[in-house]
């Protein structure tokens, strides 16, 4: 897994060991990347579900701020210690040791201006997530990573990846 533009280009990240993740393929994370460049400038980022802290590196690479990590598995904690400390990532980056869904039941509209979220699959979590963004909008823009045949809440623009969907929600 390489971080694939921005200041860190190129650079290697490791995935959390074992199988607590699911990393998010590299198309679907240029893809994702893509689409939310133009909101990355020096924005608040918040990634959920971090896994190895790939979507937030990459947001930091391309001019972010700010980052957020928001996960619950010790596994996955080491890995996006492993890889902040690897990019040189500074004070610009912090993690949290929490449930995702606890977390942003505390968050302020417009707490961050960009979030990612790519939870487990076949819980039921990223229409939680966006169920909670519909209630209040902690980020200006919302993705979330989801199978493609999972129903989400109304309001978001689908993206479809082969059997991989990410739902875009944007504030008013």
């Amino acid at each position: 897994m390489r971080i694939v533009a921005g200041q860190w280009r190129g650079r290697r990240l490791v995935a959390p060991k074992g199988d607590i993740a699911r990393p998010t393929a590299d198309r679907v994370r240029e893809a994702w990347m893509s689409i939310v460049n133009p909101w990355l400038a020096d924005a608040r980022v918040l990634d959920l579900y971090a896994g190895s802290g790939a979507l937030g590196i990459e947001a930091l690479s391309r001019g972010a701020a700010s980052a957020d990590f928001v996960e619950s598995a010790a596994a996955s904690l080491t890995a996006i210690g492993e890889n902040l400390v690897s990019v040189g990532a500074g004070t610009e980056a912090r993690v949290h040791r929490a449930d995702a869904l606890a977390f942003i039941s505390g968050l302020a509209a417009h707490a961050f201006d960009v979030a990612f979220a790519d939870p487990p699959y076949d819980r039921g979590l990223a229409a939680s997530v966006a169920e909670r963004w519909l209630t209040i909008p902690f980020a200006g823009l919302l993705g979330i990573e989801h199978r493609a045949f999972e129903k989400m809440p109304e309001g978001g623009e689908r993206r479809k990846y082969g059997g991989t969907a990410i739902t875009f929600y944007r504030a008013e």
